[in-house]
This record gives structure tokens, C-alpha cells and sequence, in this order.
């Protein structure tokens, strides 16, 4: 959720300068850019962060907050064989946390790959790009819910993805979360593995089959399973990676004219044995062995400039120890393309959440979102 202070905006800016110098001193580089920022008005909550507190909310009517200025640079297809692709966030609206992230504040680099076409057909993208595992929601929040650490994924490493016909494949490994040697910042997807203090996942295989077996009907599975690294041990040279973890994820697509409809069943499993920094610290699971389920739904309705949708779903614990009742959630909402951009009108509810070692907690939260988008 969009909570974090902007505490030295010069340094973001110098941050999108060091990207924009060298494309813009050479052809074949587009730049785009645009501003996002939020209407929140928190109705149920269970927490009392002032960007959480209902109390506070009720007093004041919501807040607009969070807002986001972006940078995005891409090629425009005049290096042959050759491409790339870079977004640059900068404010409280980045969905990043600096006590996490690379660069220490409310900045950082949502994506960037150099990628190369190894036939028609198929690509190699180096950097930091979009884990092939299942689908995306509408809109990120308050859409992802308890797909959490499962949902938008971007990890730095290699991914090589080709079309054979109806069926597309993706084969990746990803060295680690972020840039450094211990951030977790996925930017999207942030909160669900661990932080610069407790662990991080590293070295993760993925592949990723999707097949379209008839016109508006996909099927497709996703595996990953890699270690994760203890950042809780004090000595650097000690943080070893005996931690392991796993999830697949079965999933349906379907769309036809202006209906959509989505369902993804997750299964993950995180071990944490060998990591005994982190198991002795204060940020430690209920048990060694966290393992949980999630299925979540998206439909949706298309007409003219409008998008109607809801997205939903439940996640059970199946971790020794947790006594917390299935997480469920629900989350409509209203899209409006107005030309340059987006405005997006959404509701959450919802009795729990999945926390930062992957597992789920119960926790009331009741919220109304009036999203702003504008791009030039």
C-alpha cells in the first residue's frame, strides 16, 4: 500500500538524469513519463500506521497521497536484433521501501533489461524483468491481495521466452530480488520476502507453459523454486543461502469480445532450516516450514472507454503453528480511460494477509481507492 515518505527528491532526480543522458545522446531511444497518485479513505482496520488508521481517516475524510513521477525508456525497433526496456520510479507512490531497497530512498528502478531476438519467434532479456509465473490483476492495488509474493514479480537474472504455435514457454533464472547485495525491493510485489535484515530469495529457476487450445481459452502452469539467503547473520561473509523455496501455480485465461475471466491456484512452500540468524530473530515464522494455498479469481467487462472487474480470493495456511483462519478478499473496481491516462475507482475488503516470510495473518481492512493516471 502506498504509505512512504519522499525524503530527498534531488537524489531521484539525479537518479532519472543518469538514465536519460545516454538515450537521449543516441537514436533509436523513446521516452515516456507519466504522474500517478491516490484517493484512499480507510474505513475498517485493524492497524494503527497513520496510513492504515481508520480513526484517522474518519476524522479527516481520506487523504490523496503517494504521489509518483515516472520515467520509461524503450527502443523503437531501428537496432535490429536488439532491444530494451527501463522504467525509473520516483516518490511515495513507487510502491518501494527505503530501509529495503537499493538505492535508501523513495526511488528506484522498477525494470530494466537489454534483451535480444534469437528468432522470430524468441528472446533473451538480461536484467531486472517481469517473472513469468501465472497472470497479473487489473491493477496492482488493492487487485493482488493474496497472491503476495506470488503476483507481480520482477527479479534480476536471465529469461528466454518463445512462441511454438498456440503454446508460449518461458525458461528463467533470477540471481536475486533486486540490485546489491541485500535488497528485496520488487517494487509491485513488495513485503511478501523478507527485508534487508531478515532474508532474501536468491538464485530462483523458473519456467512458465502457456497454451491456447482454443480461440479466448488459455491453460497454462508455472514453477520456481531457488534458496533464500539469511540477512539476519551480522557478519556478511556468513549469510549463507541454506534456505529453500518452491511454488507452482496452475491457471485459466479466458476472453472473448468484452469479457474476461481469470483463475490461478498457487501452491508455495518456503524451508527456512539451516537459517538460524533469521530463526532466532524477532521477524521469525510460527515454524521452520511455511507452506500455504491460494486461489484467486479476476472477471471482468469491457465497454467503450469503461472496464468493470473484480477480483477475488482465499488463502489457507498449512504451516505447524498458525492458527490464522483462511485470508479472503475481495476487490471491485471501475477503470476509466479518459485519453492520457486512467482513473481508477476500487474497493477492498478483507479479514487477513500473507505476511513477510510468505505466510498468512488475520487482519481486518476495509478501504476505497480513487486512483489517478496520466501519461505524456
Amino acid at each position: 500500500m502506498r504509505t512512504r515518505i519522499l525524503a530527498t527528491p534531488c537524489a531521484g532526480f539525479v537518479a532519472v538524469a543518469a538514465l536519460c543522458s545516454p538515450l537521449s545522446a543516441h537514436a533509436g531511444a523513446e521516452l515516456s513519463a507519466g504522474v500517478w497518485w491516490v484517493y484512499q479513505n480507510i474505513t475498517d482496520s485493524d492497524f494503527d500506521a497513520p496510513g492504515l488508521n481508520e480513526d484517522l481517516d474518519n476524522h479527516t475524510g481520506g487523504s490523496f497521497a503517494d504521489p509518483a513521477f515516472i520515467l520509461y525508456a524503450d527502443d523503437d525497433g531501428s537496432h535490429g536484433p536488439w532491444h530494451f526496456s527501463a522504467e525509473t520510479r520516483i516518490g511515495t507512490g513507487s510502491f518501494t521501501n527505503p530501509s529495503t531497497n537499493n538505492s535508501g530512498d523513495s526511488f528506484a528502478v522498477h525494470k530494466a533489461w537489454i534483451g535480444y531476438d534469437v528468432t522470430d519467434n524468441s528472446s533473451l532479456k538480461v536484467g531486472k524483468s517481469q517473472v513469468p509465473f501465472g497472470w497479473k490483476t487489473v491493477n496492482f492495488w488493492p487487485g493482488d491481495g493474496v497472491q503476495g509474493g506470488y503476483g507481480d514479480q520482477m527479479d534480476v537474472g536471465l529469461k528466454y521466452s518463445a512462441d511454438a504455435g498456440d503454446i508460449h514457454y518461458d525458461v528463467a533464472y533470477y540471481h536475486q530480488d533486486d540490485w546489491g547485495e541485500d535488497s528485496t525491493d520488487t517494487l509491485d510485489d513488495n513485503g511478501h520476502w523478507g527485508s534487508s535484515s531478515t532474508y532474501r530469495k536468491i538464485k530462483t529457476g523458473v519456467v512458465n507453459l502457456d497454451w491456447t487450445y482454443m480461440e479466448g481459452h488459455t491453460v497454462g502452469a508455472s514453477y520456481q523454486y531457488g534458496r533464500m539467503q539469511d540477512l539476519a547473520e551480522a557478519n556478511p561473509a556468513d549469510r549463507d543461502d541454506s534456505g529453500t523455496h518452491y511454488a507452482y501455480d496452475l491457471h485459466y485465461v479466458f476472453e472473448s469480445g468484452p469479457f474476461v475471466a481469470k483463475y490461478r491456484y498457487i501452491n508455495a512452500r518456503r524451508d527456512f532450516s539451516g537459517m538460524d540468524a533469521f530463526l532466532a530473530s524477532a521477524s521469525a515464522p510460527v515454524d521452520e516450514v511455511v507452506k500455504t494455498q491460494r486461489h484467486v479469481g479476476e472477471l471482468g467487462y469491457r465497454h467503450n472507454s469503461w472496464f468493470y472487474y473484480i477480483d477475488a480470493g482465499v488463502a489457507m495456511t498449512d504451516t505447524s503453528g498458525n492458527d490464522s483462519d483462511d485470508a479472503q478478499y475481495y476487490a471491485p473496481g471501475v477503470r476509466y480511460n479518459y485519453g492520457p491516462g486512467w482513473i481508477y475507482f476500487e474497493y477492498l475488503w478483507s479479514n487477513g494477509d500473507i505476511d513477510t516470510s510468505g505466510d498468512v495473518y488475520d487482519s481486518d481492512f476495509k478501504a476505497a481507492y480513487v486512483a489517478f493516471d496520466f501519461y505524456f
